[in-house]
């Protein structure tokens, strides 16, 4: 049977799933976002109903402050209340589905802080045990000027575009500190507006053209003309930041905040599943 809570659950699957409603789904989609919202439904109902849900107060201020998330996301609120009549739904309706998910969500959060906290020794066996994960790679702040390729302009063909910026690296040379200034003059990228700066780079962000020459060029050096698919390039490489290990004392805190977040959905998933036993021992 249709209710205006299943309904609403309905859609969240539909958006979840698909990302788009109910009413535009094929009928294959239809019968999988059903599947999932009935689930989602009877799990709810599963988690409210356990002992701990009765532990967990949830006010009207934590559903205003979920009814807004979602009123923001549109320019009128005559649009949204339209579009939750248009689901079978009006605000009662969405405050009561709200206040079911805040309260789920916070006895998760409250069957998840029974999780035990990461010790130190265990922090420090994960550490030694992924050491690639605390590898930091070589970063390098590259700067570039581009000058396109485009038959359709005459300042643009391959032979003038290569033409400018050779005589845009010929000042280089002379005045490397004029590279930003350059860059804003000539460059056809719109990085030219922050002086033709890429930003601090590992390998694998740039073209295997441009890569090739700014991993081998020294800090302060500008490069030969270089050609990828977007044309020519000059490049300047004005910081390496050598690879290095993170040290333990640095790392601890992700690793911290990893292993917790991992030991508190065991916690959860463990519970959860005794709670479908259960329910289901009782249904025998």
């Amino acid at each position: 049977m249709t209710t205006p809570l299943t309904a609403y659950k309905l859609l969240h699957a539909a958006f979840n799933l698909f990302q788009k409603p109910p009413n535009a789904l094929t009928e294959n989609e239809l019968r999988q976002a059903q599947r999932q919202a009935r689930h989602e439904y009877e799990l709810e109902n599963s988690v409210l109903n356990a002992q701990e849900a009765s532990a967990v107060m949830i006010t009207e201020r934590d559903v205003q402050h979920a009814y807004q998330e979602i009123l923001n996301r549109y320019d009128d609120e005559t649009v949204f209340l339209a579009e939750l009549q248009s689901h079978h739904l009006d605000e009662a309706t969405l405050r009561e589905a709200l206040y079911r998910q805040c309260k789920v969500e916070a006895v998760f959060e409250l069957i998840g802080s029974r999780a035990p906290n990461a010790s130190e020794l265990e922090i420090g066996i994960y550490y030694h045990l992924h050491p690639e994960q605390f590898k930091q790679p070589e970063l390098r702040e590259v700067g570039h000027i581009l000058i396109s390729i485009n038959a359709d302009y005459p300042e643009n063909t391959r032979a003038m575009a290569q033409q400018r910026l050779t005589q845009i690296r010929h000042k280089l040379l002379k005045k490397p500190f004029k590279f930003a200034e350059l860059a804003l003059a000539h460059s056809e990228c719109p990085t030219a507006f922050q002086g033709g700066m890429l930003g601090k780079l590992p390998r694998g962000k740039l073209y295997p053209e441009l890569e090739a020459v700014a991993f081998n060029l020294k800090v302060g050096e500008i490069s030969e003309l270089v050609e990828s698919e977007l044309g020519f390039h000059i490049l300047v490489c004005k910081h390496i930041q050598k690879p290095e290990m993170i040290s333990l004392q640095k790392a601890t805190p992700k690793i911290r905040k990893l292993m917790n977040t991992r030991a508190k959905r065991t916690c959860q998933r463990a519970w959860l599943a005794a709670l479908s036993k259960h329910a289901i021992d009782t249904t025998r």
